[in-house]
């Protein structure tokens, strides 16, 4: 018997061995991050966001001081009898009670800072550098002796049983923080941030607490705190310490077991057939990050069935530009170029959320989608002549009067569309995101796939600074990307070195023009040789117009990256001013025309203009008209109906 059982042991030893190399497999992120500030932005990206430092991102402090520089985290933590605090917001058609504004300063304060605090550290800014270096010595003096970093004093913290925002405060804060240390090596910043977290998990102890219970009103601000899994996931890339990975799917394991209003993520709402996306918009698109951290830390066959699903779900929420509608709630719609808004919090957290699947997954659709919403949806909502963004944006955007293109909601007073460097009328939340998103995206740009192979995943203006196999190695990318495609890539290493450089090969490149030898590999140009000291080479990706066709049947022209549109002629309205140079601005259209798609039409790319025949609706006549990168418009029409 014995005998046997031996036999049978060495029978099955290979095929336990290959399902343990199957589950390791499987629960490895497929690519490693870099750390942040490896990735510094060049040409018009670096461009842009001094101008954002210089404008909107770097003055927000000045233009709302009372929300910026709120003592929330020190000594104005909230205590039993905290009062809401006048926010100068109105209020009409919002879900949410008082709770919500005790807290809602944090977000605003921490948001607004890890976007500062990430573009001044990558272009630069010594003024800014300076301004960053005393607000984290600043936020490290408030730290409790048990390590507490939060708004909440001892009365109140962890104790709640309604709406709070204890993980929120804590997600938003430490986000930044994050940022900072890898920027800087401090080890004081990452002693406090270890410590943060510890007494998070210390007062939130896994599998013996219920952090998400808040009874049955709404609760946003416990429901955005679902994403301290972005701590927790960064905390294991950063220390390999899988005890974060457990801690996230604890965490999102109890957020779908509890009640929550913002119910899209949890996995009964998942795993109902018959359920359409209805939440906050943004809420619905964040929460897509601790799921994708949990399907990928436990290696649980029901997440990643979950994950599919809501990845399917969220293509039919998602404009042609990339655009997450909510105009703030998804409310069962689909997306439609004119009728659904987004938000530009939803813009820079649906982003973020496919940068985190790519970096897991390694599925190169991601990447398609990131730039899709970058390089459109999200250049087109900031004012091209003004340091201002649109809270909501619609993808044909007829006019910016507050409403959306003249739609009336009797519930509310709407003002979300229109320009603002601060919004304040609604919240002070996008402006803060918009001061994010750009620095995401450049976090992203590169990432290794083993110690010998990077990987150019995001294309567009930036400089790499990393080691291979010990050796420094400084990739510069220069480029007019997405308003041209050509590249050229500058490679500075320590002493001549092998390797490998993946590059992207974007989905709509017809041909690839390079003076380097390679090889086409998933979805890559795959360069592998023995690179010189000082080394270069050029790479284009050849092109034509793409008609494409939106899950409503209307037609969009695109040349590479870009989205084109036909812009609408306005007269500019200013509206409240902030400060010299800050103010709200409106658009009226200027006898404005609906063009219809001409079945016969061919359309003609040249210096970076589409020339095309389209149908004049009100005169039914045929017209030659010119389309221009959907980035650089205001008012526009991007997608047009078949007559």
């Amino acid at each position: 018997m014995k005998k046997n059982f031996v036999l049978l042991l060495l029978i099955l030893i290979p095929f336990i061995q290959m399902e343990s190399c199957a589950d390791q497999k499987q629960e490895a992120d497929k690519l490693q991050p870099m750390p942040f500030g490896s990735i510094k932005p060049l040409g018009w990206i670096k461009d842009q966001m001094q101008k954002d430092v210089n404008g909107f991102v770097g003055n927000l402090d000045r233009l709302v001081p009372d929300l910026i520089n709120d003592p929330i985290y020190g000594s104005g933590r909230l205590a039993k009898h905290s009062k809401a605090k006048d926010l100068g917001n109105l209020k009409e058609g919002d879900a949410a009670g008082d709770e919500q504004y005790k807290w809602w300063n944090s977000e605003t304060q921490s948001n607004w800072w890890d976007g500062y605090v990430r573009n001044v550290l990558l272009i630069n800014d010594s003024i800014g550098v300076q301004k960053v270096n005393n607000y984290v010595r600043r936020i490290l003096e408030t730290q409790d002796a048990d390590g507490y970093l939060g708004i909440y004093d001892t009365e109140l913290r962890y104790k709640f049983q309604s709406e709070n925002g204890e993980l929120w405060a804590k997600t938003t804060l430490l986000r930044g923080l994050l940022a900072y240390y890898e920027f800087t090596n401090d080890q004081n910043v990452w002693n406090a941030i270890v410590k943060a977290v510890d007494n998070v998990m210390l007062n939130y102890p896994i599998n013996q607490s219920n952090p998400f219970f808040a009874g049955k009103d709404f609760s946003g601000g416990v429901a955005h705190g679902l994403t301290f899994t972005d701590v927790c996931d960064r905390m294991y890339q950063i220390t390999k310490n899988k005890k974060y990975r457990e801690y996230a799917t604890f965490l999102f394991r109890n957020f779908s077991e509890n009640y929550s209003s913002e119910k899209d993520i949890q996995l009964h709402s998942i795993f109902d057939a018959t359920y359409k996306l209805q939440c906050h918009g943004v809420h619905t698109f964040e929460h897509l990050r601790p799921l994708i951290v949990a399907a990928y830390s436990s290696n649980e066959v029901e997440l990643r069935k979950a994950l599919s699903i809501y990845l399917n779900r969220l293509k039919q929420v998602t404009t042609i530009t990339g655009g997450a509608i909510g105009d703030e709630w998804i409310a069962g719609r689909s997306a439609h170029s004119t009728h659904t808004g987004y938000e530009y919090c939803s813009l820079h957290e649906l982003l973020d959320s496919y940068a985190l699947l790519f970096q897991k997954s390694g599925e190169i659709e991601m990447t398609e989608m990131i730039e899709r919403i970058f390089y459109n949806a999200a250049q087109g909502a900031r004012n091209p002549n003004y340091s201002a963004i649109a809270y909501l944006k619609t993808d044909n955007s007829f006019e910016m009067l507050g409403t959306k293109n003249g739609e009336i909601e009797p519930d509310r007073k709407q003002t979300r569309y229109k320009y603002s460097p601060v919004h304040q009328d609604v919240a002070v939340c996008c402006s803060p995101n918009a001061g994010r998103i750009t620095p995401y995206f450049v976090q992203n740009m590169w990432f290794k796939e083993n110690d010998n192979t990077l990987v150019a995943a995001l294309l567009g203006p930036n400089k790499l600074e990393t080691t291979i196999r010990n050796t420094k190695v400084e990739i510069e990318e220069i480029t007019e990307y997405p308003y041209q495609n050509k590249f050229q890539f500058k490679i500075k290493a320590e002493k001549p070195i092998e390797f490998t450089l993946k590059i992207r090969k974007p989905v709509w490149a017809t041909s690839i023009r390079t003076n380097e030898k390679y090889r086409l590999e998933n979805g890559f140009v795959v360069i592998s040789k023995e690179f010189k000291s000082i080394d270069n080479f050029e790479i284009e990706f050849l092109t034509e117009v793409k008609i494409l066709e939106d899950q409503n049947g209307e037609k969009a022209f695109a040349y590479g990256a870009l989205l084109y549109a036909l812009p609408i002629e306005a007269i500019e309205q200013k509206g409240k001013k902030y400060a010299e140079n800050f103010d709200d601005v409106y658009y009226k259209p200027v006898n404005f025309a609906e063009f219809y798609f001409h079945t016969s039409c061919t359309p003609i790319f040249q210096n970076g203009i589409i020339g095309v025949s389209m149908k004049n609706k009100g005169t039914n006549q045929i017209e030659e008209v010119k389309l221009i990168p959907f980035s650089k418009t205001i008012l526009r029409q991007v997608s047009f109906k078949q007559n």
